[in-house]
Order: C-alpha cells, then sequence, then structure tokens
C-alpha cells in the first residue's frame, strides 16, 4: 500500500470517529452529507497530476502527510491577534484552529433581522435554514478536498442577511492556525446567504500565527438572490510551511451583483478555486485577484464563470508576480451555455516575473456554446521593464526602490479596485514594503 492510499483509509477511520463522536447531537440530515461525503473522499482519493484540472500542481506533499483534525487551542489574548484585525468597527467572527472563539468576536451592531454567527450555534438556530442551503452549492461529486470539508463539517462562519436588509458595516471572518507539536487540519465551512435587494461585504482572512505544517482546507457557499450585492473579499497569509486549499462556490438570482478580490501572499502551497453560476438573467460578476510568491512557494488559482442565462456580464483580472523559484497557476474557463445569447465575458491573466527561474503555467480558457455574445481571454507574462528602471535610476531612486515601485505599479489595478480603506492600505503596504501582514 503507498503511502497516500494508507493515508485516505486513515482519513477514513479518524472521520467514521469522528462522525461517532458527534452522532448525538447532530441532525439526520446532516450526518448522512458527512458521512455521503466521507465516501466520496475515499473513493476519489487525493488528486494527481494526471487529472487536467490538477496538472500543473502536485499535492503528494499534502496526500502523505499524517494530519490529524486541530484541536481547540489555548486561549488567544485580543493583543496576539489584533495585527490580523483588519478594522475595529467591522463585525468580526474569529475562529482559531477551526473552533469559533467568542471572546474575540464581535457582532453585536449586527442590523436586526440580520445573522452573523458560527455554523455550530446556527446549526441550533436556524436549523430549517442551513438544512435548506448547506451543501446545496459547493458540489464535492468530483471535488476530492471539498468531499473532505463537507465529511468533517463542524465549523465555520453564518450569515444571513434578510431580503431588504443593507449590512452597513463589513463582516470579517478571520481564520487563525497555530503551531502544533504535529501537522494538524482543520475544515472551515463558511454558509453566506443574501436574500433579495440586500446588501453585504465580506471578508475572510486565512493567517498563521507560527511556522509549522498544517492544512487549511476551506469550503464557502455564497447565495445572492435577486437584486442583492455581495462584495467579497479574501486574504490569504497562511505561514511559510502552511497548505491552504480552498472553494468559493456562488450562485447569482436575476439582476445581482457579486464581486470577489482574492489576495494570496502565503503558504507553502495554495490552491483557491472560485466558481460562480449566473444563474438568471442581468447578473454581474467581476472577479480579481492578485498572488505573489517567491522562495518555492506554489499558488494555484482555479476559475469558473458558468453563464447559463442570457444577459449576464462578467469581468476577470488575475495578476500574479513570482520571484526566486516560486511557482503560480492560472487556469480559468468561462462557460456560456447555450442558451445565454448577450453574454458579455472578459478574462485575462498577467503575470511579471521577477526571475528566471520563476514559472508560470496559465491556461485561460472560452467555452462558448452560443452565437451571440461578446467574449474576450487572453494572458501576457513578461518582465520588470528595463527602460522604465533606467529611467527610475537615472533620477536619482535606488534599484531596490525603483523594482518595488514598478512591482507596485503592476499590482496595484488590483489594489485600488478595493472599496475597504483598511484591507486597501493593507495590501498597499505590503506591495511597497514586502511586509507580510503579521508585521503590519
Amino acid at each position: 500500500m503507498i503511502a497516500s492510499d494508507h493515508n485516505i483509509q486513515r482519513i477514513s477511520d479518524e472521520c467514521a470517529q469522528f462522525h461517532a463522536d458527534l452522532e448525538s447531537a447532530t441532525p439526520p440530515w446532516l450526518t448522512g452529507l458527512r458521512r455521503d461525503a466521507c465516501r466520496r473522499f475515499a473513493d476519489l482519493g487525493f488528486p494527481t497530476t494526471r487529472q487536467e484540472e490538477w496538472r500543473f500542481t502536485n499535492v503528494k506533499c499534502i496526500a502523505e502527510t499524517e494530519f490529524t483534525l486541530a484541536k481547540i487551542a489555548a486561549p488567544l489574548s485580543r493583543e496576539t491577534i489584533s495585527p490580523f484585525v483588519l478594522d475595529e468597527d467591522y463585525l468580526r467572527l474569529v475562529f482559531v484552529n477551526g473552533h469559533y472563539v467568542g471572546d474575540l468576536s464581535a457582532t453585536e451592531a449586527t442590523p436586526q433581522g440580520a445573522v452573523v454567527s458560527c455554523l455550530s450555534a446556527a446549526l441550533a438556530d436556524h436549523p430549517a435554514l442551513i438544512e435548506d442551503h448547506l451543501g446545496q452549492l459547493a458540489s464535492d461529486e468530483s471535488a476530492c478536498f471539498a468531499a473532505l470539508n463537507s465529511a468533517f463539517i463542524r465549523d465555520g462562519a453564518f450569515i444571513h442577511v434578510p431580503r431588504g436588509v443593507v449590512v452597513e458595516r463589513p463582516i470579517h471572518l478571520l481564520f487563525i492556525s497555530t503551531d502544533n507539536c504535529s501537522p494538524t487540519a482543520s475544515h472551515p465551512r463558511n454558509l453566506i446567504i443574501a436574500q433579495r435587494d440586500t446588501q453585504a461585504t465580506i471578508i475572510e482572512s486565512y493567517v498563521g500565527l507560527n511556522d509549522g505544517v498544517y492544512l487549511t482546507n476551506a469550503v464557502t457557499e455564497v447565495s445572492v438572490a435577486e437584486n442583492a450585492v455581495v462584495d467579497h473579499c479574501k486574504l490569504q497569509q497562511e505561514s511559510a510551511d502552511g497548505y491552504h486549499v480552498a472553494t468559493t462556490q456562488v450562485r447569482q438570482q436575476r439582476a445581482s451583483r457579486f464581486s470577489s478580490h482574492y489576495f494570496s501572499l502565503g503558504g507553502q502551497l495554495v490552491r483557491n478555486e472560485v466558481d460562480v453560476t449566473l444563474d438568471d438573467e442581468g447578473c454581474v460578476c467581476t472577479l480579481g485577484g492578485l498572488y505573489i510568491a517567491a522562495g518555492n512557494q506554489h499558488m494555484d488559482n482555479r476559475t469558473r464563470i458558468d453563464h447559463a442565462k442570457p444577459h449576464c456580464d462578467s469581468h476577470e483580472l488575475y495578476k500574479g508576480i513570482l520571484d526566486d523559484r516560486a511557482k503560480g497557476v492560472f487556469n480559468g474557463k468561462i462557460y456560456v451555455h447555450p442558451n445565454a445569447q448577450k453574454t458579455d465575458a472578459k478574462q485575462s491573466n498577467r503575470v511579471l516575473l521577477l526571475s528566471d527561474d520563476a514559472v508560470i503555467d496559465t491556461k485561460p480558457q472560452l467555452e462558448i456554446y452560443a452565437d451571440d455574445v461578446k467574449c474576450t481571454h487572453g494572458a501576457t507574462v513578461g518582465q520588470i521593464d528595463e527602460t522604465a528602471l533606467y529611467y527610475l535610476r537615472s533620477r536619482g531612486i535606488s534599484e531596490d526602490l525603483a523594482r518595488s515601485l514598478l512591482v507596485y505599479a503592476f499590482a496595484n489595478e488590483i489594489a485600488s479596485a478595493l472599496k475597504l480603506e483598511a484591507v486597501r492600505e493593507h495590501i498597499e503596504r505590503f506591495l511597497l514594503t514586502g511586509q507580510s501582514l503579521t508585521e503590519l
């Protein structure tokens, strides 16, 4: 038996014990969901580079590491987490090693009728609402890591914005991983429901307190109802030896708007997937991403936008900055269904290589089955413009500062699109100084 096969059996056994421990306090539908997902994970196994969707990303380092479920950590102080708190005025849910910590959270200013809560509590307080939505968007039929997440569903964020409510304050979901003596895994599950005529801004941030091997395997489901507006931002700043695998699954209804701003700045191996279905007419989807990698980091970005209905727009721009021996992957697909006439879709991936040893595998794709559409896609890869560098240096600017300014100018198109001043300042400072979010 090879190591990964042994590990799959070990995880299945751990999963069975997890289910047994929670069964008495779990509704039957959730027990069934977990068990079905565990069986799917065992059948699928870990992906390999022989699979087209994983051709450029080898997860052997994850498949052969014996992770155990992360436990509740020793209490953290507010001073310890303060570097990660983007703004004290934001609504905030804090999770440590995948477990909700109420003492560090702040939800008092939640608008009347809205729910900003941890999933474990919401299962008791809003069982019918969660049963109707949990697992309905994030398909794990052929996705190993999503199935693994579903098998270990226990906690995460639950956000429900009822019809007509505008949540003025951004909602910050902060996930912190702490150092452990042995490799651990956490599986946060987030469910966001924005009903008709609502507005909300949600920020997910994933950080590591110390160096150490761990896995964050996150799934976020977002339901955007008719005429709702959801602005979603994700900051990924795992530790140097941490692994981060995540799926964000979104379904939009008529005339809704969804925007995503993704910033990947940490982690040894990172895979971030975003799947959006435009499921009614008049939807608008905007995806923006910035990934910055150095050393031996590997950052994989996979997106898919399904234009399922006519008269929908999507705009996608991902930028990468790679240095040293880092590797980046962009695999983006726009899928236009046969009846999705009048689709307007644009997709672009632009990459800046700062080293001769850095590598990018980029694969923007269009798959179109309608004939009255406007769709474009493309990719560009280059290095720092030597003429621009010479121009700056000729005016007395040092080479290091000149390079930083040119990198900042390249990346700022993504950062400047952020409406949240606190988040934008964090990203801009990182671009100009190279400081991680933990040092801000």
